[in-house]
């Protein structure tokens, strides 16, 4: 399994954090490395992204968890388990301020052969934690 995350502590509150996560950055995608966001970020919702990374790419997922103000999980892949990434977005409460995680997996059986042909994310995941920590805390 290829794994990549990101950890940040934001001076803001937990709502603050999650109001730009889940509302700024589907208005203003581009600031958080994505090129292009379409689709209701809310439960059992599709979503449609292009990113920086794969410009190219469509990628299709699947909003498995939506439990304000603390956690959101999107996952996508091939058919059958094949292949699935799953990222997940967790907010923790610390005072009046938040802990922002971002974690992706990516698992199944086809999971080795294509993580090898992906470009690192580690940068895409230091763009978008930088993003929400600069929105969060400009509020």
């Amino acid at each position: 399994m290829k794994t990549y995350e990101t950890d940040v502590e934001i001076n803001a509150p937990i709502e603050v954090v999650w109001r730009s996560l889940t509302q700024e950055m589907p208005k203003s995608p581009q600031a958080f490395g994505i090129l292009q966001l379409e689709g209701q970020i809310q439960t059992g919702a599709k979503i449609k992204l292009r990113s920086e990374v794969a410009p190219e790419r469509a990628f299709v997922l699947k909003v498995d968890v939506f439990q304000a103000p603390n956690e959101m999980v999107w996952r996508g892949g091939m058919p059958f388990g094949l292949f699935t990434g799953r990222r997940r977005f967790s907010l923790t409460a610390d005072g009046r301020m938040c802990r922002f995680q971002m974690k992706e997996v990516f698992s199944g059986m086809m999971s080795g052969m294509i993580t090898k042909s992906m470009p690192d994310l580690t940068p895409s995941f230091e763009k978008f934690t930088a993003t929400l920590k600069f929105m969060a805390e400009k509020q």
